[in-house]
Formats: structure tokens, C-alpha cells, sequence
């Protein structure tokens, strides 16, 4: 070997040597960075559940979810009115078709995606609601539905197999926003089981949070935007260059209460999150893509079930995303999801739920008609504001 080749050969050696160590140099400062990122919340598309709905069933527009004790998940949908009809050909008379027949309003899947339990309509003793509307389950396994047909302003509660158990409210009601007996067109329905209280975003037709006694439904205190007094006013449609509306526009889509007392509430079509503590004082608020006109940004709520509930998760059913935010700071982390008909996409993602270990469970509304879940893959450290769709991973 000449002393040219042996030359060559030793700076080759020293030239993948220094190669090599920047490599690794990089590697560490990637590791680095990636430590000192904020973290968040990752998830991926279960495309594989729930299982096949039996029957020859189809969902209308779905337009609640909640995951029990058990983690059972339930969901309400619309069915029939919600239905084009030639989905529901064998509903015909005479019958045009095999396929297909709405599902009961209410199902419960277990976490393997089997039904497990189906029911729901017109019944004697109550007033089914003309469009019901959110689905809560409390921990004794009393099931509270709401609803936000024209008519409705009564909340229902049922055991788990079906069984009428109380009707709070009543259906054509008219007293506004300040009555004390009846509510209007009520979106949502959130558990305070230590207390003995219940949230209901009213929602629709008034323009308030009521807070009742879970046993009498008796209404024990209200307020609207920033804890005034709730005004009927007509306040026109949004306009996001205009300063912020002292009152809530309809809906109000959700009042889900946090483990610390703090009341999270959607103001949906003025694209805002308002936070107040329990007896309706205003704490704070922030405007979620505060230039979203129709059906505004914030259509529900949901924490992370850390004991902390570090995270807040917000759906957005016209940007057609989930949002995650710092609950404390309200600072938006990162977020997932796109319009689009695949696993994983949305049409108008209504209602957001999560079960014991971090999954979460979505269900859209129009033409959406579906429940997605989605798994939770830990924290992760945020790389972009906009994951897109979260398929999930081929490793």
C-alpha cells in the first residue's frame, strides 16, 4: 500500500468519525429541544370501531356521547328526521328495500365496540323531545337527556336499560331566560354528583347556564355571559371585529365543570370560551379562530383525565378540527383533525367524550351521522399547531 493510499485512508476514517459525531450532536440537540417543547396530548383514529350496527341500522345525525363508569360509551342520534330516504328504503310502505332502518335514538357500546344496549323515543309519562340533543350519564347510572326541537324544554332522565325515571321542565315553554320553572331548548347536561347538582347549557332558546338540584331539577342559580343577568334581546348575527358581545348568542353548547370548581362554558357562535367559578362569577375568557362566522368554533368540552385535567379539549364542528389547550393558561397547544368523509376527518364533530385511559370519542351531526374513537398515545412534544388527519402510525 503506497503512503498516498494510507493517507486517503486516514482521512476517510477521520471524516466519518466527524460525520459520526455530528450526527450525534444533532441527535442530542434534537433531544434537547424535544425536552424542553411543550407537550401535549397525542392521539390517533381507531378506524375499526365500533363494530357493524346489527338490524340493518343506520345513524341520523349524532348528536351526543358520554363514557359511563364503566367506559361504556353512549351515544344519541336523530334517526328518521334527519335521514335522506333513500337511507331508509325498508322503512317504506311497501318496503323498497332490505337496507336500511334508523337505530334506536340511544346506544351504549363497550370498549370493544359492541352494542350493548339500545332504547329511546316516545314514550308514556314524558315528553320525548322533537330533537334530542346531548346524552349524560351519572355515575349511579341515571341517564340525562336534553333536547332542542322548537317545542322542547324539558330534561329526562332514565336508568341505563330504558326505564322513565323524571321529567324536569315541560315541553312549549315561553317564560325567557330568567324563568324559574322551565327551560328552552336545552343543549347539554353536565354532573356535579358531590354536590347534587346539574349543569344544563339552555341554551338553544334561552341564553344562559342554569345549575338544578339533580334530585328536584329545581333551577337554584343562572347567569349569562361574564355572570350577567341573561337578556332575550335580539343582538344580531356575530361579527368578530365588533367588541365582544355582552351576552351570549345561541347556542349555549356546553357548562362542563372542571375537578378545581372552575365552569367551562362554550359560547358557540361567539366563538369563545368563557370561565366562571360555580356560583356563576366570570373568570375569564379566549376566542377560539374568533373570525369563524355560521356555526362558530366552540361546540363542546372535555378534559384530560389526569388528576389535574391538565388538558382541555375543544371541538370545532365548522373548522372541523379538536382543539387542545393548557387549561390553565387557555393557551392553544396543538390540534387534529380536517373536513372529510375517511376516518379520522370530520363533518360537523358535535359532541367529544373521553374514558379512563385517555381515548376519546367524537359523534357528528348534519351529515356527519357517526361516532369515532380516537386513541390516546401519551404526550408528545408539539411540532405544529395543525396535525391534520392523525392516522394511525405503520411502525
Amino acid at each position: 500500500m503506497t503512503k498516498r493510499n494510507v493517507l486517503l485512508g486516514i482521512a476517510l476514517v477521520a471524516l466519518l468519525g466527524a460525520l459520526g459525531a455530528a450526527e450525534r450532536a444533532l441527535e442530542q440537540t434534537a433531544a434537547a429541544q424535544a425536552a424542553g417543547a411543550k407537550q401535549a396530548p397525542r392521539f390517533e383514529v381507531d378506524p375499526f370501531w365500533p363494530k357493524p350496527l346489527p338490524n340493518h341500522w343506520v345513524l341520523g345525525s349524532t348528536i351526543g356521547v358520554d363514557v359511563d363508569s364503566n367506559d361504556h360509551v353512549w351515544i344519541i342520534h336523530r334517526g328518521g328526521p334527519t335521514m335522506n330516504p333513500k337511507e331508509i328504503y325498508a322503512t317504506l310502505t311497501p318496503k323498497a328495500s332490505e337496507c336500511c332502518v334508523p337505530a334506536p335514538p340511544v346506544l351504549e357500546f363497550d370498549q370493544a365496540g359492541n352494542l350493548v344496549h339500545s332504547w329511546g323515543g316516545p314514550g308514556q309519562g314524558y315528553e320525548w323531545p322533537g330533537s334530542n340533543h346531548g346524552i349524560t350519564v351519572s355515575s349511579k347510572g341515571v341517564v340525562w337527556i336534553g333536547g332542542n326541537g322548537g317545542n322542547d324544554g324539558q330534561i329526562l332522565t332514565f336508568t341505563t336499560d330504558g326505564k322513565f325515571l323524571k321529567q324536569f321542565g315541560f315541553a312549549y315553554p315561553g317564560g325567557g331566560s330568567n324563568d324559574l320553572w322551565a327551560f328552552r331548548q336545552v343543549a347539554k347536561i353536565n354532573l356535579d354528583e358531590p354536590n347534587n347538582e346539574a349543569y344544563i347549557a339552555d341554551g338553544y332558546g334561552n341564553k344562559r347556564v342554569a345549575v338544578v338540584d339533580m334530585d328536584t331539577g329545581k333551577i337554584k342559580r343562572y347567569w349569562g355571559a361574564y355572570g350577567n343577568r341573561p337578556d332575550d334581546t335580539n343582538i344580531g348575527r356575530y361579527n368578530p371585529t365588533a367588541p365582544p358581545a355582552q351576552q351570549f348568542r345561541s347556542p349555549v353548547h356546553c357548562a362542563e365543570k372542571a375537578a378545581d370548581g372552575l365552569v367551562y362554558v362554550c359560547d358557540r357562535a361567539n366563538d369563545r370560551i368563557q370561565v366562571f367559578r360555580a356560583d356563576g362569577t366570570f373568570v375569564k375568557e379566549t376566542f377560539v379562530d374568533k373570525d369563524t362566522l355560521g356555526d362558530g368554533s366552540v361546540w363542546d368540552i372535555e378534559f384530560s383525565k389526569d388528576p389535574q385535567q391538565r388538558f382541555l379539549y375543544q371541538n370545532d364542528g365548522a373548522n372541523e378540527r379538536i382543539n387542545i389547550f393548557d387549561r390553565q393558561s387557555l393557551e392553544l397547544l396543538t390540534s387534529f383533525g380536517d373536513g372529510g368523509r375517511q376516518p379520522g376527518q370530520f363533518y360537523a364533530v358535535h359532541s367529544i367524550a373521553v374514558d379512563s385511559r385517555g381515548n376519546m370519542y367524537t359523534t357528528e351531526t348534519y351529515e356527519g351521522k357517526r361516532v369515532q374513537r380516537f386513541l390516546y398515545k401519551g404526550l408528545a412534544p408539539v411540532t405544529t399547531l395543525r396535525q391534520g388527519t392523525t392516522w394511525p402510525s405503520q411502525n
